[in-house]
């Protein structure tokens, strides 16, 4: 990976997952900062990865190659403006944004046409096990795309898309799907519950059996998920009658209109900020 100034903008979970990624795979330290009205926030960062850290954005953003906008999508035009009000030198540098809702367009309105990519991560990220869609504004190079990529590799796997209202699909498909088998997973733990189960046994029976399914999925790449699904349902058996139970009850339908209203909901978060 090539070796450039990487500050954060916001020196929370997120960034941190990204900066600890980072130096995981030798990056060097010296070129990481990270900027943060928390001192709670600097301190640990200062602490766990002996990075520079900074109270002013602006004094952050100034002598940076790459600015990572790692804030809340409520305050990031505030953030953004404030950047500019204090006259920092925007020029030759790549902004990739982590947050959801906010576009490229409404990004360029108060930078100009610098050149953005936005991301979107999931919280698995904080383990290095993450998914992130990404978008490059026509001005980014091929060289910073690659750059952008890099990064975002550093905590999980990546996915890149050609058109920007993609990323609303991608908050569907992996952004919010955390929560979706947290919900699964919540509801099989209450169902062992009330089967006689302790909680902590319920929840070792779930847990363990989701960890099993998802490396089973990646161990055989060459086989769909349908065929996955098929070989462990035996026809007349107890899986087949709890998949026919699923399905009698829209399971399929229900995942599809939850994962449309999630993608709905970030294309009017666009409008939002």
């Amino acid at each position: 990976m090539e070796q450039k100034k990487i500050t954060f903008i916001g020196a929370g979970n997120m960034a941190s997952s990204l900066i600890g990624g980072l130096v995981q795979d030798g990056y060097d330290k010296s070129l990481l900062s990270a900027s943060d009205p928390s001192a709670e926030n600097r301190t640990k960062m200062e602490q766990q990865f002996a990075v520079t850290t900074f109270t002013d954005n602006a004094q952050a953003v100034a002598n940076a190659d790459v600015v990572v906008l790692a804030v809340k999508p409520q305050i990031m035009a505030d953030v953004c403006q404030h950047l500019v009000d204090q006259g920092v030198d925007l020029a030759n540098k790549l902004f990739i944004s982590i947050a959801a809702g906010i576009s490229v367009a409404r990004l360029q309105g108060i930078f100009g046409q610098v050149p953005v990519v936005r991301t979107m991560p999931n919280t698995p990220a904080l383990l290095q096990q993450g998914m992130t869609g990404l978008f490059a504004s026509e001005q980014v190079s091929d060289s910073d795309k690659a750059f952008a990529g890099d990064l975002m590799t550093a905590v999980g796997k990546i996915v890149w898309v050609e058109s920007e209202a993609q990323i609303n699909g991608i908050i569907a498909a992996s952004g919010s799907a955390p929560a979706y088998f947290f919900l699964f997973m919540e509801a099989m733990q209450q169902t062992a519950i009330d089967m006689g189960f302790s909680p902590e046994q319920a929840r070792l029976l779930v847990q363990q059996s989701a960890l099993g399914s998802a490396q089973m999925v990646i161990e055989n790449p060459e086989l769909d998920l349908a065929t996955l699904r098929t070989n462990v349902t035996s026809k007349g058996g107890t899986t087949a009658e709890a998949i026919r139970t699923f399905n009698e009850q829209g399971l399929a339908e229900t995942v599809k209109q939850a994962m449309q209203a999630a993608a709905a909901r970030g294309a009017e978060m666009e409008q939002l900020f």
